[in-house]
């Protein structure tokens, strides 16, 4: 931490004059009482004080207020500088527009196949050739980090429409307004730090800091912290601009998969196809080469062998849409593509994209039409399933990896197709049953 500096002295006039003449003889060391030494030693140790933090302006919201108030000192001892953080915070007021979006949880949840349809279509694709093309130093971010272009553009496409759509929050604010909230305060007090440290370095100004109501920003939508530990300045004119450089905001997007364990050389995944009668327990299960899984009949759909990297490589099968939709082998570089969003939709929608950019087909199956489910049906099978002995993982109606988990042990128990897919049918029988069920 930086501390205010000392004001300067003026020597006395006889003083400044003797410096020309021959030097003194110094004067006789005076012993000073021990006490004394000890407290002259003290205080010397001791740094001198900072001056106290004005507090905030008032914003008139008294949770953020008392927040703005206690984060101040931890603002201070993560480094942040007085000046910086009396100015950056004077006046802040919360965002309620953030704080509707973080709360809001939605009704109901879009079906993965609808989602993939609306992301990998044909405008996407000619409009992601186009900016590839007009991107010069493509090739060499490609060669130095190891990731394909077209990956890197599928990865642009799905974070920003290409740098379109980048969002225009005050980044600040944002963090600020999620911090006070507390619901994932620590979370973002370390990216509300993260973005002071940038103010203060002087590389970029707030007013540059923009970006979506969760605090990411740019074309490549890097959160303060990501952005402070690998955002790239690929086009060497001094300065990460991942908001006005295409070429900055690709470079760093490929440091970031680069570090996220992206595997030069290897594909992401696979489309493939399996026998009749297949255990689809399996799925999100082993870890396993693709001859562990020609063994049990999981072959690719294109029919075409695979490479010698990715057959030496670990996969996990994947039904997204149950044992009826599109089913894949994924390679470890999709779970590079989920350091990015750990979305198993999203890491497809840039995988899918990417191949169609490298001149892939389309997928051999297509996405099937699947039924929305409300949130009441979602926490209703959570439910439902907790009180068969199944456990989800909690009852917050996201069907992640532990609902999809205690759906298939549930499925398969009951000589189901254990794909895991949780379809309004699923949510009728398991509704059904624990209704039936004798309480505990």
């Amino acid at each position: 931490m930086r501390r205010p500096s000392k004001p300067s002295r003026v020597l006395p006039a006889f003083l400044a004059l003797a410096g020309c003449a021959s030097p003194a003889v110094p004067p006789p060391t005076v012993a000073l009482p021990a006490a004394t030494a000890a407290v002259a030693a003290i205080e010397a140790a001791v740094p001198a004080a900072q001056p106290p933090i004005a507090p905030p302006t008032a914003s008139g919201d008294m949770i953020f207020d008392a927040w703005a108030s206690e984060f101040q000192g931890r603002a201070l001892a993560a480094g942040i500088q007085p000046d910086v953080l009396a100015r950056e915070m004077a006046g802040l007021t919360p965002d309620p527009r953030v704080g509707a979006l973080d709360s809001r949880q939605p009704e109901f949840s879009k079906p993965i196949g609808d989602y993939l349809r609306g992301v990998v279509t044909n405008d996407r694709i000619a409009v992601g050739a186009r900016r590839a093309a007009d991107t010069p130093m493509i090739a060499d971010i490609e060669s130095r980090f190891g990731v394909p272009r077209q990956v890197l553009i599928g990865v642009w496409a799905m974070e920003s429409g290409f740098g379109a759509i980048q969002g225009d929050n005050d980044t600040l604010r944002s963090l600020a307004t999620l911090a006070a909230q507390g619901r994932r305060r620590a979370w973002a007090e370390g990216e509300l730090i993260a973005t002071l440290q940038i103010i203060q370095s002087g590389e970029f100004p707030r007013a540059r800091l923009r970006g979506s109501w969760a605090g990411a920003m740019g074309q490549t939508q890097f959160i303060p912290s990501t952005f402070l530990s690998t955002a790239v300045d690929e086009d060497g004119d001094g300065k990460r601009d991942i908001w006005g450089s295409s070429t900055d905001a690709l470079a760093s997007a490929a440091n970031l998969l680069a570090k996220g364990g992206w595997v030069r050389g290897q594909g992401w995944a696979r489309e493939v196809t399996v026998p009749p009668g297949f255990d689809f327990s399996l799925t999100e299960g082993p870890r396993e080469i693709p001859a562990w899984w020609a063994a049990k009949g999981v072959k690719p759909a294109d029919g075409k062998e695979w490479s010698y990297n990715d057959s030496e490589a670990p996969a996990q099968l994947i039904a997204p849409a149950g044992a009826n939709g599109p089913l894949f082998l994924l390679l470890p570089n999709h779970f590079a593509i989920r350091k990015y969003n750990n979305s198993i939709a999203y890491a497809l929608g840039v995988g899918l994209l990417a191949d169609r950019l490298a001149g892939g087909a389309p997928l051999s199956k297509p996405w099937p039409q699947e039924t929305s489910l409300s949130l009441v049906d979602r926490m209703t099978a959570q439910r439902a399933l907790t009180a068969l002995g199944f456990d989800p993982g909690g009852l917050d109606g996201v069907v992640g990896m532990g609902t999809r988990k205690a759906l298939r042990e549930w499925q398969k128990a009951r000589g189901l197709t254990a794909d895991g897919y949780l379809s309004p049918d699923m949510v009728a029988r398991l509704k059904t049953e624990a209704a039936a069920a004798p309480a505990s």
